[in-house]
């Protein structure tokens, strides 16, 4: 029973954490919301609509897509565009509103078909230039390092 207790109260801990971020981005803090975003914290891959609806047994996909949209629109979550879907990850807390701080590479792995942020190849923030960049998209396919260390 106490072990119950203690599994509880952290997850009672983190769901505050979560509600807190979520109303610093200025969103509304709903059950769906807590739940999508709780799932997406714990995911290594960029995923689809029908990847994340998957896990929601239950749930309605235009709840789940509207979730999505607020969260992209929020500076929440950044949507990567693979071919004719839409995979998506969650921003680091420097995206906002106005700006997605999403300037690294997004790699797609023919072999496991996963979409990974690899942020340690990236585009520098500021350029001296007489334009504005609004957006930057950063795409790659191959073969990931767990396949390809798999294929050896």
């Amino acid at each position: 029973m106490g072990n119950k207790s203690y599994i509880y109260t952290a997850f009672h801990h983190y769901e505050k954490d979560i509600e807190s971020k979520l109303i610093d981005k200025n969103t509304r803090p709903t059950s769906m919301r807590i739940l999508v975003y709780d799932f997406l914290s714990v995911q290594e891959a960029a995923l689809s609509l029908s990847e994340i609806e998957s896990h929601f047994e239950n749930a309605d996909r235009t709840t789940i897509y509207r979730t999505l949209k607020t969260f992209e629109e929020k500076g929440i979550v950044h949507g990567i565009q693979e071919n004719v879907t839409t995979k998506y990850k969650l921003c680091h807390d420097g995206c906002s509103e106005s700006t997605h701080k999403d300037r690294h590479l997004h790699f797609y792995c023919k072999i496991c078909k996963q979409t990974t942020c690899k942020e340690e190849i990236s585009f520098p923030e500021t350029l001296n230039t007489n334009f504005r960049i609004d957006e930057i998209r950063l795409f790659a396919k191959g073969i990931c390092e767990h396949c390809l260390e798999s294929l050896q």
